[in-house]
């Protein structure tokens, strides 16, 4: 498997165990060493941690995670993989492997099960890239108990994730995810250190999750994804589109009244503003 400051040789592990990597589960294997510890440290992974980890693989991370960890529950829907998952962790009491769809699993009947009695729960995981934001907004909607979630993906949506008011990147997703959590975009991974070779780069971000409700904002979240629905028009187009019942003009009066440009895109707005906004035409 190789030390933690060399390269681990995957893919001679591959062919040793006559596995067959399959693209239906976006399976690309980190083999650098350095930014598989570079992960783990952005972590903050102690003896009082519980960890979730998403798609294993041939466990690059988990290797690290399970002798920082108090627990570890590793979700791995590949069943090709478990057997090899298995026997290679047996000696980890603290290791926890169901073979589950992510997507599927009763993460929060697992949680009671598994990790009931550690301080703090972090997700870790190089997302499959094809349900990168389904596994996201899974945890943020669904989930309870998680403190963080440190998290591999195509470069382009860690930077949607992560981006900032007036920048190309920044959309409903920004906004929403960046209302639930402290978005952190971390470091870029090039897609030269994985076996096989994605056609993209990839990105580490670090989301801090917020205490709130989600289930109390989902009329914001609609309002948002509003707001941006032809990202050519100005706010109050898409707004006067999608509100029928509210005159274009009261719109208009709204927005400066906040201090906004009346011309203004959603583009160029702040989450505060967005709050404000929302909060406003509820009352009307």
């Amino acid at each position: 498997m190789g030390n933690n400051n060399s390269k681990p040789d995957r893919k001679s592990i591959i062919h040793e165990e006559h596995f067959v990597i399959k693209k239906k589960y976006s399976q690309n294997f980190l083999l650098d060493g350095n930014i598989i510890s570079n992960i783990i440290d952005k972590a903050e992974i102690d003896n009082n941690t519980g960890v979730i980890e998403i798609g294993p693989g041939l466990g690059a991370l988990t290797k690290l995670i399970v002798k920082k960890a108090k627990k570890l529950l590793v979700y791995e829907v590949d069943t090709d993989l478990i057997q090899y998952l298995n026997e290679f962790f047996s000696e980890y009491d603290n290791f926890h492997l169901k073979n589950e769809d992510i997507l599927k699993a009763d993460i929060n009947l697992d949680i009671k099960d598994y990790l009931f009695d550690v301080d703090k729960i972090v997700v870790v995981s190089n997302l499959p890239y094809h349900i990168t934001t389904p596994i996201i907004m899974r945890f943020l909607e669904e989930v309870s108990g998680v403190d963080s979630l440190i998290l591999m993906m195509q470069l382009e949506v860690a930077r949607r994730i992560t981006s900032k008011p007036n920048t190309k990147d920044y959309n409903a997703l920004s906004i929403i995810i960046q209302h639930q959590t402290d978005a952190k975009y971390l470091f870029k991974v090039p897609k030269t250190v994985f076996y096989p070779r994605p056609n993209v780069d990839s990105a580490v971000i670090r989301l801090g999750i917020k205490d709130i409700k989600n289930s109390e904002y989902q009329g914001f979240y609609r309002f948002v994804h509003n707001c941006f629905m032809q990202r050519r028009k100005t706010l109050v187009n898409n707004l006067n589109s999608a509100y029928k019942d509210v005159s274009k003009e009261l719109i208009v009066d709204l927005i400066q009244e906040l201090g906004i440009d009346a011309l203004a895109r959603a583009e160029s707005l702040e989450l505060k503003d967005f709050l404000s906004i929302y909060t406003c035409l509820l009352k009307i």
